[in-house]
């Protein structure tokens, strides 16, 4: 017998409608875990990077709060309320945040690259003795003797399988040389920026 409050042919038209429109639970699930585990990775980036980060202001005090609590079970709820915090975000602030996660990521990548080249060119000073020459060359402030009793040294560790100290200190060098060359170049660029600002005001 046909259902009168379903009309003819035994269902609204209408019924399903917004059971299709609505994610599934298993979607709807997904979308809530990656929410949280963005989160997560906010909480777990510096607080200065944090901070640049384009997003509502109780979302960003919920992260740098959960940043600062060291008990577990405390971390523990405030990571959750985190979650409930991100769950609010619409698709356009979702999606300002994952393009600075994914910006996070690129500088990762360019640290590592540095980084690399680093150790070969620290490998380089133990197998070429030209490459010291190109470097006081390039950095005459440098202690020579001292460099040449670290390289003498990492040889004499790596034939002697001794500890990598001397090793090791070469790269802190080089690390420190990079990061000067680095911040000067910065500072260039920002006295530049300053110089175009001045001249826009001008006009």
């Amino acid at each position: 017998m046909v259902n009168p409050n379903r009309g003819a042919v035994g269902f609204s038209s209408t019924e399903f409608e917004e059971e299709y429109e609505r994610p599934s639970k298993s979607e709807a699930k997904r979308q809530s875990n990656a929410l949280q585990k963005m989160g997560e990775t906010l909480v777990e980036a510096p607080r200065d990077r944090v901070k640049r980060v384009p997003m509502p202001e109780d979302v960003l005090e919920a992260i740098l709060m959960c940043q600062t609590i060291t008990n577990h079970e405390g971390r523990r709820r405030q990571m959750q309320f985190v979650g409930k915090k991100m769950r609010t975000l619409d698709e356009t602030e979702i999606g300002l945040i994952q393009a600075a996660i994914d910006g996070w990521k690129g500088a990762s990548k360019a640290e590592t690259s540095a980084m690399h080249a680093l150790e070969r060119r620290r490998d380089k000073l133990l197998t070429d003795d030209n490459a010291l020459t190109s470097l006081l060359s390039d950095h005459p402030e440098l202690d020579v003797q001292h460099l040449r009793t670290l390289i003498r040294n990492a040889r004499k560790e790596q034939a002697e399988n001794k500890p990598p100290k001397a090793y090791r200190e070469i790269f802190q060098i080089l690390k420190q040389l990079d990061a000067a060359k680095r911040k000067a170049a910065k500072g260039g660029d920002d006295a530049e920026g300053d110089e175009e600002d001045h001249e826009a005001d001008d006009e």
